[in-house]
């Protein structure tokens, strides 16, 4: 893998702190950048999480609920370090479909349309987006490409694609053909249906740049 992404999800609804010593022991014994999420709610919050090892910080409902946060943290911090979640599902209102986002872990719709608060999340300083979709998330059925391809086209930004990898073939869809900086993966890593670096050299072979661990190691 070329970054481990942990987000603590349930955090926030929970109304649970961050978990600074599995990021800290997480640090120590890991070789790539490390972004973490969950119940930030202030600035001290970010400066505890660099300090235990992390390189990048992830916020999401308190970037909603406190937009200056996420300017405030650029500051003070560096845009490099400051990610924020987007969590959007498809909706239907007033005769039109739109990508609202939501916050709490995907449980509370805020009425944000996505494409916009991606443009309004990157003009307050931050310095990249994870995108999951909360309609794909967990089907592995494919990420959503629609929204993808909005939302990177609307920002100059990184945008790191999230939710309903089933296959390689997902990745290099979304990379191509949505736009994205990045795809992210968990499952099908976990229960071991497929090799990460079976995966990286999938998509290197149709002229995706990967860094390889045989590239690493000469």
């Amino acid at each position: 893998a070329e970054e481990l992404v942990f987000l603590d999800i349930s955090a926030t609804h929970e109304q649970r702190d961050i978990i600074l010593d599995v990021v800290q022991r997480t640090s120590e014994v890991i070789f790539m950048p490390l972004t973490v999420g969950g119940g930030i709610r202030t600035l001290e919050d970010i400066r505890r999480l660099l300090n235990a090892g992390c390189d990048k910080v992830s916020i999401n409902s308190t970037a909603v609920k406190n937009p200056d946060l996420i300017r405030e943290a650029a500051l003070r911090f560096g845009s490099q370090c400051i990610v924020v979640n987007i969590d959007p599902r498809r909706v239907q209102k007033d005769g039109r479909e739109f990508w609202e986002v939501h916050i709490n872990g995907g449980r509370l719709p805020t009425g944000l349309e996505a494409v916009a608060w991606a443009r309004e999340v990157e003009k307050l300083g931050a310095g990249e987006i994870v995108l999951t979709s909360m309609d794909a998330d967990g089907t592995k059925d494919g990420y959503d490409l629609p929204m993808t391809r909005a939302v990177s086209a609307a920002v100059n930004i990184p945008v790191v694609a999230s939710g309903g990898c089933g296959s390689p073939e997902h990745m290099y869809t979304i990379l191509t053909e949505g736009g994205a900086s990045a795809a992210l993966a968990a499952s099908i890593f976990h229960y071991g249906e497929y090799k990460i670096e079976e995966t990286k050299q999938f998509l290197d072979e149709r002229g995706v740049p990967v860094r390889l661990t045989n590239q690493l190691t000469k």
